[in-house]
């Protein structure tokens, strides 16, 4: 069958990759794809994701069978909507539900509404009425913007210069083109991605991965992407798994089921692990970047089988999403000036190399003369696997310094000092 993947980004190369795995060879297609997809798949570069009703004319024309959407743009942007309205098979939310992730106020409301635990929040429209609920709360808080931000929305502010700079930024500067801003409260523990597979009806959760989102090693400096990740996660074992996934994904699939807008796709829940239980920072409605990367290696089920059955609705009762024994660390090279700004045109060498140790993953790269060169803040993901941690470790890191580039960035420390923990 052919199945067009919508998306050139990392996860994009991700899901291509488990799409070739599946036994029934399906024929690839991705748009815009990028210089590692197209080795996979065949490329349609000037194909806009976001364009309803190209993407609809170019399934047609390609007599695609299934589209599976990868950023959240498209989704929210109704891409969903109007292929299913021309009779074509997608996997992915509607606009309706995908506000779970393009407005950050709607998911709270969400939120609320469903009982799912969530930090304290407030919504404000301008900075006076932000500078009042910082006077009333104090320090720290995390301030979002409501739509999307590319993964860089989300300030955290320490004290009040910080969230007046951050408050200049949504508002005066309006980088985000936001009229709304999220203040909320500070929540102190570990980070855990729990993505899970939606009918409309139910949710299957997948391997739980751990994501670095801060440039700097030990967390430091300015949110970026996803700077690397890791799956499994130690302590979060499959029963653990399937406990908070009745908690913080099940919900959500009930409520918006009830609305009128049942939820198909990939729910992805950003949760912070505190002393008093999970709480849920935010909700994507695709999969995660760079969570994919480490986690797809390890799916064991065939993706295909689940992204059509997911597509109907129940069309995942009895099915089952079973994962490796193997560890996966994913390592995300970065070019110069990245997250503020990023550098392009630069040759990358060593990706032969790099391909004997780990899954090279293209997230920002162009074919220019043959030569194929950085185009994008996140450049390449390297994910090694292992029998243990320590060894998927040592391959990802051995893999990520066989890739050079002028400014390459990278962090030291994914999935460091795990070294002897057990996985699920």
């Amino acid at each position: 069958m052919k199945v067009l993947v919508l998306g050139g980004g990392g996860r994009e190369h991700a899901i291509v990759n488990a799409l070739a795995r599946s036994p029934s060879d399906p024929e690839i297609l991705a748009a815009p794809g990028n210089p590692g997809i197209a080795e996979v798949a065949r490329c349609l570069p000037d194909l806009d994701p976001t364009d309803v009703t190209a993407v609809v004319e170019a399934a047609r024309e390609n007599e695609v069978e299934l589209v599976v959407v990868g950023p959240e743009a498209p989704l929210v942007a109704g891409v969903v909507d109007g292929l299913e309205a021309a009779g074509i098979r997608a996997f992915g939310p509607r606009a309706g539900a995908a506000q779970l992730e393009g407005s950050k106020a709607f998911a709270k409301k969400v939120m609320e509404e469903a009982g799912v635990p969530t930090a304290r929040y407030r919504v404000v429209g301008d900075a006076e009425a932000a500078a009042a609920v910082l006077d009333e709360w104090g320090f720290p808080v995390v301030l979002k913007a409501d739509g999307l931000a590319a993964g860089k929305g989300v300030l955290i502010c320490p004290d009040r210069e910080a969230a007046d700079e951050a408050l200049a930024i949504f508002f005066s500067e309006k980088r985000f083109g936001e009229t709304e801003v999220l203040i909320e409260e500070f929540l102190e523990g570990e980070e855990l991605s729990l993505l899970a597979i939606c009918d409309g009806e139910r949710a299957i959760p997948l391997a739980p991965a751990r994501d670095f989102k801060r440039i700097g090693d030990g967390d430091t400096g300015p949110n970026t992407g996803g700077m690397g990740s890791f799956s499994p996660v130690p302590g979060v074992d499959p029963g653990e798994v399937g406990r908070l996934s009745v908690e913080v994904h099940r919900p959500v699939v009930d409520y918006m089921a009830s609305t009128g807008e049942p939820f198909h796709g990939i729910l992805y829940a950003g949760l912070m692990m505190t002393g008093g239980g999970p709480k849920v920072l935010e909700y994507n409605v695709r999969f995660g970047d760079p969570e994919t990367q480490a986690v797809l290696p390890r799916l064991s089920s065939d993706i295909l089988e689940l992204f059509l059955a997911a597509s109907e609705p129940g069309g995942l009762e009895g099915s089952e999403v079973a994962f490796s024994d193997d560890w996966a660390v994913t390592v995300v090279l970065a070019s110069a000036g990245y997250p503020e700004s990023s550098s392009s045109g630069d040759p990358i060498t060593g990706l032969e190399e790099a391909a004997v140790l780990a899954e090279v993953v293209h997230a920002g790269t162009a074919l220019e003369d043959g030569v194929v060169v950085t185009s994008g803040g996140r450049v390449l993901n390297l994910t090694g696997l292992g029998p243990d941690i320590a060894t998927a470790r040592r391959r990802a890191y051995d893999a990520a310094e066989a890739v050079q580039f002028e400014g390459r960035q990278m962090r030291s420390d994914i999935a460091a000092g795990l070294e002897g923990t057990d996985g699920e």
